[in-house]
């Protein structure tokens, strides 16, 4: 599982970026940066690779929408489902992740993952 965090940086004047980095976090903490543009999850060549065999080859896509500055993901047609705070989400259809959201890719039972949006600035950016 996967929370959905962004993080907005802060220049040393002190003056807000106007861009915004969006992170989906694993269960162990790793972070994983959303790019803006569409991405597959999946088991094999995939821009984000799970090893699990409740997730399907090409199991998900997770695409960027510049004019809300939001990402949406979409289910496959995925064998184990892809699910969005517990519910599974429709087949080919694009659902809006939020803030917090804790995103699914098949039936691993690991502890939460959560998009969070940490308070600091992340110099990677």
């Amino acid at each position: 599982m996967f929370l959905l965090q962004d993080v907005e940086g802060v220049l040393r004047s002190g003056l807000k970026m106007s861009v915004t980095s969006w992170f989906l976090v694993s269960s162990s903490g790793t972070r994983h940066r959303l790019p803006r543009e569409m991405i597959f999850v999946g088991r094999e060549d995939c821009e984000l690779m799970l090893q699990s065999r409740s997730v399907d080859k090409q199991h998900a896509v997770i695409n960027y929408d510049a004019s809300a500055d939001e990402h949406l993901v979409k289910d496959l047609g995925s064998l184990n489902g892809t699910f969005v705070n517990d519910l599974r989400i429709p087949d080919q259809t694009y659902i809006t992740l939020k803030l917090s959201d804790v995103i699914r890719f098949g039936y691993d039972i690991l502890p939460h993952n959560r998009l969070v949006r940490p308070v600091w600035f992340d110099s990677g950016l």
